[in-house]
């Protein structure tokens, strides 16, 4: 019924969008005596700020189109090269003088599935692809795959993984950013296991829960503290009509934007302060500053609930993985068996999200490689996204990272 309410909301209020776009649009018009005056101004910065907060925000696009690589600028195209029904594998291709195939290292970088859509990771993507041959999981909204295209849970995630890998082919570096952490650590032990020659040439994992008993922060502990039957009465609705997975089960996109928003709120409410003056003053380059960061963060995606209650149940709860007893598919998942898959593990030493000593618990449980195949790295002045985005990801997150493959890449 909740879901059925906030679609009925938004449709109930599409005319009173629909008027302030009219009236912006009149507000603007060159042919308006009073656009230049300040009370339009302000009339149409409210009107503005109306619209953004009311729409629907679709998944946004990577836009890379041009980046430089070696030094060298080269095109980048997007392609489809693997798919599945609740994931696509995007192959970013790159065309210029030092971009050969097969010259630098393969990457699979694998987005995190827990609100946002895969172009979260659009800095990520644009920086590895200065030096490495870059594939990314970009995984599907819940509410556009009907039913019929069965469940989708943790196991399956991690099976993905594999298939993805296999797909790709020997020599394939792994990143996690992340929540995909655990299934990550598991798709290689696996594989490892399996002796499967497709298994990651190295793992690195970034800001990951692979084990939250370490450092709890407030999201680690609400997951712990509620039942998992809490989460499933509170948390799952139903997809409504008129998208395509109606009747999917699913933890709705609005509510995580929900959860997101209330860990910070004083600081939306400044910002949106912040922008309703920009708007009023004409500030241009500080409106779009603020509209490309929004226009990223309010577009969220549905996660089926099969997937959203077993996380919380194995990563959260029971932790399963750091306590030796996870399965997929009844395979017990043996981390001793990664011995020849170098691991890096990344945190930020400001990240309320991923406590200190969350990723790196990763090299205590992984007992069966070799200290010098292991190598754990904190920038002290980053928080959870800082881990994979901005400028300390760029200037020296990432170039370690890019060390760190190198030096094990055969």
């Amino acid at each position: 019924m909740l879901y059925h309410a906030y679609e009925w909301t938004h449709s109930t209020i599409a005319p009173l969008r629909q008027v302030a776009e009219a009236g912006l649009k009149a507000c603007n018009d060159p042919r308006n005596p009073w656009a230049g005056s300040l009370p339009l101004r302000t009339w149409a910065a409210s009107l503005e700020m109306f619209e953004t907060a009311t729409k629907r925000y679709g998944r946004p696009e990577f836009d890379i189109d041009i980046i430089e690589a070696h030094g060298q600028p080269a095109a980048v195209r997007q392609e489809v090269v693997f798919e599945k029904p609740f994931c696509r594998l995007i192959h970013f291709r790159r065309y210029g003088e030092g971009c050969s195939e097969g010259k630098d290292p393969k990457v699979l970088l694998i987005a995190p599935l827990s609100g946002h859509f895969s172009t979260l990771l659009r800095g990520t993507v644009t920086k590895m692809l200065e030096t490495h041959d870059v594939y990314l999981t970009d995984w599907r909204d819940a509410r556009n795959v009907p039913v019929t295209e069965g469940l989708f849970d943790l196991e399956d995630y991690t099976e993905y993984l594999i298939e993805f890998l296999q797909h790709i082919g020997p020599g394939t570096s792994m990143m996690g950013v992340c929540q995909p952490g655990v299934a990550a650590l598991a798709a290689t032990a696996l594989m490892a296991e399996d002796n499967d020659p497709c298994r990651p040439e190295s793992l690195i994992l970034m800001g990951s829960p692979i084990d939250t008993r370490v450092s709890p922060t407030e999201p680690t502990k609400l997951a712990d503290e509620k039942s998992l039957q809490w989460f499933e009465s509170n948390m799952i609705s139903l997809v409504p009509l008129p998208n395509p997975g109606v009747m999917r089960r699913v933890y709705p996109g609005f509510l995580q934007l929900s959860g997101f928003m209330s860990m910070n709120i004083d600081r939306h409410l400044d910002a949106a302060r912040k922008q309703f003056g920009n708007l009023v003053k004409g500030d241009g380059e500080a409106d779009e500053a603020h509209r490309k960061f929004y226009d990223e963060y309010l577009a969220v995606m549905d996660l089926t609930a099969e997937f959203y209650l077993q996380t919380i149940d194995v990563v959260f709860q029971r932790h399963l993985l750091p306590k030796g007893e996870m399965t997929v598919r009844d395979r017990k998942v043996n981390l001793d068996a990664i011995t020849d898959v170098p691991i890096m593990t990344v945190e930020g030493g400001r990240d309320d999200i991923t406590g200190e000593g969350q990723t790196h618990i990763t090299h205590t449980l992984t007992g069966g490689l070799s200290e010098d195949l292991k190598q754990a790295y904190t920038h002290p002045d980053v928080g959870h996204y800082g881990v994979f985005n901005g400028s300390r990801w760029r200037s020296t997150i990432q170039p370690k990272i890019a060390e760190f493959i190198a030096a094990h890449h055969k």
